[in-house]
This record gives structure tokens, C-alpha cells and sequence, in this order.
């Protein structure tokens, strides 16, 4: 998985030139870490009103939707957590604060309503939480960091929308957390490509690993299907 990475992360790493990538990497920036032992899927605002393209606040997301459930079902096989958000306010948005000002589209994501439903294609199980957000970050205001902790997790796959946006939010408080973090490209999206492609760039430089959702789904494959697995055992498997 060592080289396969390197590629990837050189994708990601040229979006601004080979003359930024040399200097950004010649001053240590954007190397890569291992993810840990203890890994969790955190799936970001995947709900109906971001994955329909005729929603004021979506886009083509289709693409993203089918890599998240491959990654979803990699991840189930092997009882690893899954948390989903969404993001929901009052009918008055008297929750909504700034964000509603800056972004008043955002009236369509009243709490109860199907626009902030799970895009059914990836509907969570019955055991897996959904967490509804009232800011950009999976963490602000929720119980994310509780859970991650009860649980022990070390590293969060981050996948949904927008890479600008929520994605890049969840991964700075995840990285101020001191979680390791793996972002599979094909399986985050954003309304523009180049808001995309610079935010996965800005994540790679300081945050964590954006890989493929291939090179993902193999890291998730060296844990064994269902039941226990000790520390020791996981940490030898991640390292093969």
C-alpha cells in the first residue's frame, strides 16, 4: 500500500504546480503518516438535499454516494464504526446563526423534513448514529468526540460533502484532536472542482492522507470480517 500512496499523494500535492509541491515538500510539508488501529467512517451530510442536483444546496454527488457505500460496506463486514451527520434547524432557523446569513439556502434543511434524510443508497443501519449538526464541523456542538472516544478510535475515514465546506471543517477539528485521518478523493465532492481539488490539497499538506477510495478499502481489508480483534493483532495487520 506504501507506493500506491506516494502516487496519490503526489496527485494531490501537483495541484498548484511542481514549484509549490518542491517547496512545501523540501520544508517537510505533506508527508505521509500510517493510519492506526482503531479506524472509523464518519460519512458527512450525505443527506437528500446535498446529493439531489436540482436542490438549491446539491450537486452531482453520485459518484461520491457509490464510493462511500463501497466504503460503508468494507467497513460494516468488519464491524468498524460508522457515524453519519447531517446538517437540520428549528423551522424558525433561530439555530442557524451566521451560516444562515452567509447562506440562506440553507432554509431548506428543517429538522423532521426529508431533505435531511440519509440519501437512501447509503441509509444508515439501525445501530449506526446519525448525528444532526447546526455548524460545519462533524464536532462542533455534537457528541462525536464522545463516542470516537468511548470506542477508542484512532483514525477517521472521512467521507461526503463539501470538501470545502464540512469535510475540510471535520478534518481540522479531527487533526486538532490528534486523530489520524485518511480522506479517499472518490469519495468526497464538492460544487466546484477547483474549491475541491485545493481543499484536498490544503488537507494533505497539513492534515492527513488523501488517498484513493482503492487504497482505502485495502487498508480496511487487512482488518478480519466481524468479531474481536486484539491491539496487537491490528497493529501487526496495518503494518503488512
Amino acid at each position: 500500500m506504501t507506493d500506491q500512496i506516494v502516487d496519490t499523494h503526489c496527485h494531490s500535492l501537483d495541484y498548484w504546480g511542481q514549484e509549490a509541491r518542491a517547496f512545501l515538500e523540501k520544508r517537510g510539508f505533506g508527508r505521509s503518516i500510517a493510519p492506526g488501529i482503531r479506524p472509523a467512517v464518519v460519512v458527512i451530510d450525505l443527506s437528500k438535499a446535498f446529493t439531489n442536483p436540482e436542490s438549491p444546496v446539491g450537486g452531482d454527488l453520485d459518484s461520491v454516494v457509490a464510493g462511500t457505500a463501497k466504503i460503508l460496506r468494507a467497513a460494516r463486514k468488519r464491524a468498524i464504526p460508522i457515524f453519519f451527520t447531517t446538517q437540520a434547524f428549528m423551522p424558525d432557523m433561530s439555530d442557524a446563526g451566521v451560516m444562515y446569513l452567509k447562506q440562506p439556502a440553507l432554509e431548506m434543511l428543517k429538522v423532521g423534513t426529508e431533505a435531511v434524510e440519509i440519501d437512501a443508497r447509503i441509509a444508515p443501519r439501525p445501530d449506526e448514529a446519525v448525528i444532526v449538526k447546526k455548524a460545519a464541523s462533524a464536532f462542533f456542538g455534537t457528541n462525536l468526540s464522545s463516542m470516537l472516544v468511548e470506542r477508542g478510535i484512532d483514525t477517521l475515514i472521512l467521507t461526503g460533502c463539501s470538501t470545502s465546506g464540512c469535510v475540510r471543517a471535520t478534518a481540522t477539528d479531527a487533526y486538532s484532536f490528534n486523530y489520524r485521518i485518511l480522506v479517499p478523493r472518490d469519495c468526497v465532492g464538492d460544487r466546484t472542482p477547483q474549491a475541491h481539488e485545493a481543499n484536498l490539497f490544503d488537507i494533505q499538506v497539513k492534515m492527513g492522507e488523501v488517498l484513493s477510495s482503492r487504497e482505502v478499502l485495502a487498508y480496511l481489508k487487512k482488518f478480519p470480517q466481524a468479531g474481536g480483534l486484539s491491539v496487537k493483532r491490528a497493529r501487526e495487520l496495518v503494518r503488512q
